[in-house]
Formats: structure tokens, sequence, C-alpha cells
């Protein structure tokens, strides 16, 4: 029996083809509209129907590279399932390089949003039932906040034996984070409805980090092999070491206001107590010491010297097995910084 078609917003996509559809959201106020643009890639045999979207923050923009990456990968041309690809969810924020839609409501904090509410809520509702529920699998791609820059890490809620976590580790990022669900996030409506989600988070916002793109397209890759949507890779390639999984997580503050001089580099192993930065007045006559408060892994870490008391400076993993955790990510470091200039590696 032949496959069927593939339908998303009033467009069918034939087995063995792909198109490119614009999703209509909203106008500007000049009258001018805008779309979510999505590409369905339909496979001619049957498998799961795998979103994979980028900038529901709209200053987030490595997901957009991801995905433009992912769509060009020789890979995709034998697809079992359905690959649905939003390079950008969030066209508001994307256009005025911001993280937030225009009434400043975070869009990973609407869901599932409302046909009659906030701007953010009708993004939210729209994005939901036309692209969201027909996915069975998702991959979120996410980078840390501006100024702040993050270790390649996937996040996700997980329970032995899931198909969450199994996805999380065949992704093959050097940390997990086992993150508890943030309500109104597409994450928290997607698993209430048992859709097995991750968020990769890597970089920096508004920025293009090789570091954090590559890894991120070789990871969505694994994951589709796992999940049966690929075939399997048989040329000699060494495999990522077992990601390590975090179980909490905390930030070190700064303890006064001045200038910041880190100590340490994203991906660093740091003791509880050790010094991770220094805070000093223009003048030198005040300064202050920024301390781990756990043992772990520096996996996020503020790329702006200025600092309020208080700020957010350097995000810490907590692990049980703290060794494997170091070699975990010391091996990722060595397979994709290499080569890169000394710029390109945070």
């Amino acid at each position: 029996m032949a496959r069927a078609p593939f339908e998303l917003a009033g467009v069918r996509v034939a087995p063995g083809s792909r198109a490119q559809i614009d999703v209509p959201v909203a106008k500007l106020y000049t009258h001018a509209p805008l779309h979510i643009p999505v590409e369905v890639v339909h496979g001619r045999q049957p498998g799961p129907v795998l979103l994979v979207c980028g900038a529901i923050h709209g200053d987030e923009i490595n997901g957009v590279e991801i995905v433009r990456r992912l769509l060009r990968s020789a890979a995709i041309r034998r697809l079992r399932g359905t690959l649905i690809a939003v390079p950008i969810v969030n066209v508001f924020g994307f256009v005025q390089h911001s993280r937030y839609l225009p009434d400043r409501r975070d869009l990973n904090r609407c869901f599932p949003g409302s046909e009659s509410g906030s701007l953010g809520s009708r993004v939210a509702a729209l994005f939901r039932e036309q692209i969201v529920d027909q996915a069975s699998h998702i991959i979120d791609l996410h980078t840390g906040a501006i100024h702040r820059t993050n270790l390649p890490q996937v996040r996700s809620q997980l329970s032995i034996g899931t198909e969450t976590a199994a996805m999380a580790e065949a992704f093959g990022a050097p940390v997990i984070l086992n993150a508890e669900l943030r309500e109104g996030s597409l994450r928290h409506y997607a698993q209430s409805r048992g859709a097995p989600v991750l968020t990769y988070e890597a970089g920096e916002a508004l920025r293009f980090d090789e570091w954090a793109i590559a890894p991120g397209v070789r990871g969505v890759l694994r994951v589709m092999r796992h999940l049966g949507m690929l075939a399997a890779d048989h040329r000699r390639r060494r495999e990522p070491p077992a990601a390590e999984v975090a179980n909490g997580s905390s930030w070190a503050r700064a303890p006064i206001d001045g200038i910041l001089r880190p100590q340490v580099r994203l991906g660093a192993r740091v003791a509880r107590g050790q010094v991770l930065g220094r805070v000093a007045d223009p003048f030198g006559n005040a300064e202050g010491e920024v301390r781990a408060n756990a043992d772990g892994i520096v996996i996020g870490i503020s790329n702006l010297p200025l600092a309020n008391e208080g700020e957010a400076l350097f995000h810490v993993a907590r692990f049980e097995a703290i060794e494997e955790a170091e070699s975990a990510v010391e091996s990722f470091q060595s397979d994709y910084y290499e080569g890169l200039p000394d710029p390109e590696r945070p």
C-alpha cells in the first residue's frame, strides 16, 4: 500500500518528496505578512515524525544554521518517516535581533497558547496546532542568552529506560543536564502529550559558533539514526564518549558591582570554593572573589565583563562521577575545537 502524503498548513507533501511551506503567523504594522518558514521532508517509508526547530528565542541563531545544514545533508535523501524542519519559530524576535516577541513575552513560556490570548499565546497556539501536534519526537535548538555562552549540552527530564533518555544519549553532547520541565515551555507541553523532547543548548545568542553548530548537526543525525529514520553510518568514526548526566546545577554570582576577570574557561572542572573569577571596581579599590559553590564542570559563562552584584556569571553542573564528566568534556573539546582559530574557541 502506498504511503499517504503528509499535510501541513493545507499543503500536501507526497512520499519521497520535500516542500518548503510558509505558515502565516501574523502581519506587521505595515500590513506585510509574516510567516514561519517550514521545510517538510516526507520519506517513502514509514517512520517517526521528527520536528527540529530553532530560534524559539529570536536571538538564538546557532539553531538556524544547524537546521540549514541538516536540510543540505546527503544523509536525509533516504529518509524513513518525516522530518519537519523549522529554522525560525519566533520570526518577530529574529527580525528584531531579540529574544522576545514585540509584547516582551517569552514564546517559550506561552505554550500551549490560545487563539484569543496575547500575541505570544496566539503564536504558540498556531505553532502547536499546525506543527508541534504532528510530531512524534522533537529536538529544540537553543543557545545561551545574550553575552552568555553555553557548553554544548542536552537538557531533558530523564527517567531510566525512557525514549527521551535514549535520544539524549544518542545525541552525543558531552553533558546531559537532567532539567525539570518549565511551565509554558515547548518541552513541557510536548512531553505532557507523550512526545519525547530534547533541548540542545550551545554557544551564545546573536553569534555563529562553529564549535556549537557542527556538533549540533551531528547530534541531530545521530538521533535520527537512533530512531531508525536514517541508515546506520558504517564509516569508521570514533564515537563520542558516553555523556555524563548532571543531576543539578547552580550559578556562581558576582559578590559586588564591578568588572569581571574570569580565571576559568568554559568546560573547566572546578572544586567547591575555587575562585572562578574576580570582580573589582575600575580603580581596584574594592575586589570580590567569585567562588564555586559545588564541585562540577563549568557549562555556562558570562562573556560580558561588566557585572552587577548578584549577577549570574558561571554556571556549574554537578556530577556524581566528576572524573568521567571531565573526561567526556575534554574528549569533546579535542574533537571539535582542534583546528579552530583561537577566537572561535569558548
